[in-house]
């Protein structure tokens, strides 16, 4: 078996371009994990004994796949899948997992826990962005199922608007880290999602909140990447975030002083290497390598004539971490799966 699936990620490494059998590969590792409630890492405030409960209990849409945003982003993972593949492998069932999670009264309940006043900076704002991006994709798709679950999530989706617009202005310094509270990173899947619905407030909030603390910034040092347990490029979220609120006639101007050796076709920037895949913080390094990818190639695809020279490094990124997408490590294989396809999405 694991032959079988080492085979598959190698021959997307050298292929780049996901087949059928490898998206039923990848498409696997979140519906196995999607109601799988344990084990689970709950980052969880107490009170009292009283919210001592089961995470199903806790959050009934999103308990499975260790923790609260990977489960999001697992969903998103199954969802994205089925608008790209649609002779993916149990679709049916597939379906009927989100409608299951995603059911109108289970996202009351997440709702529920969202309100409580001790709880308000649940999941800020890595697992407030994935959802935007859920919550996205489920309103781009053509299937039948998902306007279903797009109405019943969007309720959350508001509420976490509203976070977005109280917080923002109240984070005077931006955080940097490679992890979770990345601030850049915490933006980009909303921005995309306010741009797509319309909602001004959002927009405004982000684009005026971003450049109040972004826009000065001068060479990000890239040769501080990767620090021992990163999973995203504090420089290259940055260039992303950026690149979206920015006009070409400031973006270009700004990023020549923040990351000049993007311009330069003899820069190199090695891959991030793994020491132990069954560590689950240690194989963050193979996220690394992924979010990175994505995010050079979404400047590739809005700006070519500047930046068509780095692709070949996106690969580079993108194949070395993809044959450790394999069944069976649960450190990896309730995340990795969807940086993986995050990747291929934005490699047109």
């Amino acid at each position: 078996m694991k032959s079988v699936l080492f085979f598959l990620v190698s021959s997307i490494a050298l292929s780049q371009n996901l087949t059928i059998e490898q998206a039923n590969h990848l498409a696997s590792l979140p519906v196995k994990c999607l109601q799988q409630e344990y084990p689970n890492k709950l980052n969880q405030l107490l009170l009292n004994e009283t919210e001592l409960l089961s995470p199903k209990v806790l959050h009934p849409a999103f308990y499975g796949c260790f923790d609260w945003h990977s489960s999001v982003h697992g969903h998103w993972s199954l969802v994205y899948l089925l608008s790209n593949f649609k002779d993916i492998k149990d679709a049916a069932l597939i379906i009927e997992k989100l409608k299951i999670n995603l059911s109108k009264e289970n996202i009351d309940k997440e709702i529920a826990y969202f309100e409580k006043t001790h709880e308000k900076s649940f999941e800020r704002t890595y697992g407030w962005n994935w959802l935007l991006k859920l919550q996205h994709e489920l309103e781009i798709s053509n299937d039948s199922y998902a306007k279903e679950l797009a109405d019943n999530l969007r309720p959350l989706t508001d509420l976490i608007i509203k976070r977005y617009i109280e917080f923002l202005p109240k984070l005077l310094y931006p955080i940097r880290v490679g992890t979770h509270s990345n601030t850049a990173f915490g933006l980009t899947n909303a921005w995309d999602y306010a741009v797509f619905s319309g909602n001004i407030a959002l927009q405004n909030s982000i684009k005026e909140n971003a450049k109040r603390m972004f826009l000065k910034d001068e060479n990000c040092p890239f040769n501080w990447e990767p620090s021992g347990t990163d999973f995203l490029s504090p420089c290259m979220e940055e260039v992303a975030i950026m690149q979206r609120i920015l006009p070409q006639n400031e973006f270009i101007p700004w990023i020549k002083k923040f990351a000049p050796q993007l311009f330069s076709k003899k820069w190199k920037w090695d891959v991030a290497k793994v020491s132990d895949r069954t560590d689950g913080h240690l194989v963050h390094l193979d996220g690394l390598n992924f979010s990175r990818a994505w995010n050079l190639y979404d400047l590739i695809q809005q700006y070519p004539k500047q930046f068509s020279h780095l692709k070949p490094m996106a690969d580079a990124h993108l194949s070395f971490s993809l044959p450790s997408i394999v069944d069976g490590n649960y450190e990896g294989e309730h995340w990795l799966a969807s940086f993986a396809l995050r990747a291929f999405a934005s490699k047109k």
